[in-house]
């Protein structure tokens, strides 16, 4: 046990850092939220009245909030799998004894070192309907006639953000899974190909369970990260049109800093919070399961 003078001492150590924490996260965390319970406007001196759960049960009727949400999880779900899918299948070849394996392991990591900003500005240039690369491409092949509205209609919007999002992600699928596929024992391979098993059988029943860990571990962290996007979506479409690429966190900088209802923004802020501490519950919860 520590004694007295000990504890004093521990205490008297670590109280600038526990000052500092308290000043740069605690403040700022109790103080939007108590905005959260106010009808604060940025632009409206002397609005921050206490209005109790009016901005929570203003989100409740909000159809471009669920809208936001339904469109989160669709990215999200999309994304992951896809991602996953190429990830997997690009890091089986890059594991295998290649001669230059090295420098195309490094070139993989590429997409993942840029900035989300410049992967949005980037694709926004790809997908522009007069001078981007992917029209003129379709224009060269003859394969349209007409200038395709990537960004301007819904569906295709959606997509075009998808295919950004994924081209910056997958990298890091590569990363992990093929660090995982690199470090798996070899004895239970020598002794499958000893019994004659095939190669779709060795990855059935060895590869796959043995890469368990590492895979859920990718996508959990991959799944938060997608699940927080916002840098190309807001870049690429802003949320339109007519909300239709809208994501939980672009809503929330809309509400927030485009229409000045700071409360209102702050509000669905902890909201998005609480369903993301949910679902990181959820996923370590999982990866428990399988680490056990």
């Amino acid at each position: 046990m520590l004694k007295s003078k000990e504890k004093l001492l521990i205490f008297s150590l670590l109280s600038p850092s526990l000052l500092i924490i308290l000043f740069i996260v605690a403040f700022p965390l109790g103080f939007s939220l108590y905005v959260s319970f106010t009808s604060y406007s940025l632009l409206t001196p002397g609005s921050m009245v206490f209005t109790g759960l009016d901005n929570y049960i203003s989100l409740i009727h909000d159809s471009v909030f669920w809208g936001s949400l339904k469109n989160t999880v669709i990215f999200l779900t999309i994304a992951i799998n896809v991602e996953f899918f190429l990830g997997l299948g690009i890091s089986l070849l890059l594991s295998r004894e290649l001669k230059g394996g090295r420098v195309l392991r490094t070139i993989s990591m590429i997409p993942m070192m840029f900035a989300p900003v410049l992967v949005g500005f980037q694709f926004k240039w790809f997908f522009n309907d007069q001078v981007g690369m992917v029209n003129n491409l379709l224009y060269t092949l003859h394969l349209v006639k007409k200038p395709v509205l990537w960004l301007i209609n819904g569906d295709l919007a959606m997509f075009s953000i998808l295919v950004a999002e994924i081209w910056r992600g997958t990298s890091f699928m590569i990363i992990i899974l093929t660090a995982g596929l690199m470090s798996l024992p070899k004895d239970p391979f020598e002794a499958a190909e000893v019994d004659g098993a095939s190669g779709f059988q060795k990855f059935r029943y060895i590869t796959f369970p043995l890469l368990s860990p590492f895979i859920f571990i990718a996508m959990a962290i991959r799944s938060l990260d997608i699940a927080t996007a916002f840098d190309i979506v807001r870049i690429m479409t802003g949320g339109g049109p007519a909300h239709r690429t809208e994501l939980i966190w672009t809503y929330v900088y809309r509400l927030g800093i485009v229409d000045t209802k700071f409360g209102l923004g702050c509000a669905m802020s902890y909201v998005t919070v609480v369903i993301s501490i949910a679902f990181a519950y959820y996923l370590f919860k999982q990866l428990l399961k399988v680490r056990g």
